[in-house]
């Protein structure tokens, strides 16, 4: 059978694709940045997006990112998915197919990392998302990785320091039922602190967008729980915490990474002192390693970095380090440089893998008092 020469000129075009592009014809390193800079957690992507260019410009400012003896200057392509899970796959299946980046960052809020991991896996590029908790983003996937821990991790986290450290037994969580990360958090604290000999009085739900949460808090109240864990987003909790005082509720109020923005305070000034968090670092006992980015941040951006920016750029930290320890960056040989790393410092603390694409790391307790974080302490299951 005689063949079509188009045929041939296709199949070649195809296996391009799916090597990505050629180490021996760009001169550039073309990165890509997934952010919510827009929606409804923009701060957020404001501040993956600060640490993002803080980290490529490093680079450059050295001339470039030192790949097989020549040094190659990184571009950085950001789009925003404006927070929704669709538009999170779409910009994806854009920075892949259409723009040809070697590796993605991002997206954040796990409702998007999810839907944008399944196209960065069937795709087989290099995906590392900064902020994403909730196991589904890596589960199955040889190709997508993070930064932060899981929430496996982090609801046990908070139940031991409901538990232990503030002696509390009788807890009560209200949470996004809509959401992967405050769904997959509120399940996990549930069953941890339940094991631990708590009793959760209380697993009430709302949808994302609700802003009146008075009937959930009025049943929350009339069982008079311990505390009151609420795992949802910066943008929801000071008018979570606030209708929770108007109707009565005195005790204390925990929370999760998901509050780790300082926004948080400026949305519920007084009313969010002296509540908890756990998140992924505290300035205000940072390593050496993390006062320099600290410092560097302050100086560009005029403000501390939040630990979405801490583990942006701890993100593309390590993406940096895949390319240079692969020797290329092409991406099938980014995933593997990525999959063999055992042990990685950043700024958020140190790293280590086993097998998989979620990292071992510290947690830490974040107090809140007269408008600043302050450390409380380090956290365990």
């Amino acid at each position: 059978m005689r063949r079509s020469p188009g045929l041939f000129v296709l199949a070649a075009l195809v296996l391009a694709w799916m090597a990505g592009p050629s180490s021996a014809q760009a001169q550039e390193i073309v990165v890509g940045l997934n952010a919510e800079l827009t929606g409804s957690i923009p701060v957020v992507g404001q501040s993956s997006r600060n640490a993002a260019l803080m980290a490529v410009d490093e680079v450059n400012a050295q001339g470039g990112l030192l790949v097989g003896g020549a040094r190659h200057r990184i571009r950085l392509l950001v789009e925003d998915n404006h927070d929704d899970p669709a538009a999170a796959a779409a910009v994806a299946q854009k920075l892949i197919y259409q723009d040809q980046v070697v590796a993605m960052v991002g997206p954040n809020a796990s409702r998007d990392a999810i839907p944008a991991a399944t196209i960065a896996e069937s795709a087989r590029t290099p995906m590392i998302s900064p902020w994403s908790t909730n196991p589904q983003t890596t589960a199955g996937k040889s190709y997508v990785f993070r930064a932060c821990f899981t929430d496996d991790f982090q609801g046990q986290v908070v139940a031991g320091f409901v538990y232990r450290d503030l002696g509390l037994r009788r807890a009560a969580v209200l949470y996004d039922v809509a959401s992967d990360y405050n769904k997959g958090i509120a399940e996990i604290f549930r069953s941890s602190f339940t094991k631990l000999g708590g009793q959760v009085v209380a697993f009430e739900t709302y949808t994302t967008g609700d802003r009146d949460f008075s009937s959930q808090i009025t049943r929350i109240v009339s069982l008079n729980p311990d505390v009151l864990f609420l795992p949802n987003y910066y943008s929801e909790v000071p008018l979570q915490v606030q209708q929770a005082r108007n109707l009565g509720y005195e005790g204390p109020i925990i929370g999760s990474d998901s509050w780790g923005s300082t926004e948080i305070v400026a949305l519920g000034g007084a009313v969010m002192n002296d509540q908890f968090f756990t998140t992924h670092y505290a300035p205000d006992i940072a390593t050496p390693e993390a006062r320099a980015f600290i410092e560097g941040y302050e100086e560009r951006y005029g403000s501390t970095p939040d630990d979405v920016a801490a583990l942006t750029y701890d993100a593309f930290g390590m993406l940096f380090h895949a390319i240079q320890q692969a020797g290329s960056w092409e991406r099938e040989a980014i995933r593997q440089a990525l999959a063999q790393i055992s042990q990685f410092t950043g700024v958020t603390g140190t790293m280590s893998f086993h097998g998989t694409g979620d990292p071992e790391k510290s947690a830490v307790v974040i107090r809140i008092q007269d408008g600043q974080f302050r450390y409380y302490g380090a956290a365990s299951p």
